[in-house]
């Protein structure tokens, strides 16, 4: 049994029988969704997208903000570029790095209030932006 959901532009068919949700989980989905997860499974890059979100930065800024070395700062923006999820900009003498695609943004927006949802703690601190 199959059910057509509406997307933006077209309709998409989704599998209800339990075995086809199991082959979905391809070999290649799992390794790219474990790479990502990987990437952010450290809180300075978990943190480093974080801030993405909200516009380009320069790595000096980032660091200085994170309070990591520039070194530290640059094997992890390198990371991340490896992954596909930052981009970088050249703007004069300066490096820009911003998130790869605007989707990204909203899906860490999604995590994030999954987080919160999970763990009303972690935003109980007068400053959170979340």
């Amino acid at each position: 049994m199959t059910i057509a959901v509406p997307t933006s532009t077209t309709a998409t068919t989704i599998a209800t029988e339990p075995r086809d949700h199991i082959r979905c989980a391809r070999p290649e989905h799992t390794a790219a969704v474990a790479h990502i997860g990987h990437a952010l499974s450290d809180a300075t890059r978990a943190a480093i997208v974080l801030a993405l979100r909200h516009g380009s930065h320069c790595p000096a800024d980032l660091a200085s903000e994170l309070g990591v070395s520039r070194q530290s700062m640059s094997n992890h923006l390198s990371h991340l570029r490896g992954c596909g999820l930052v981009v970088a900009e050249r703007r004069g003498r300066h490096m820009h790095y911003s998130l790869a695609h605007p989707a990204l943004a909203e899906a860490l927006d999604a995590m994030l209030a999954l987080t919160v949802t999970l763990n009303p703690a972690c935003c109980d601190s007068e400053g959170c932006t979340c």
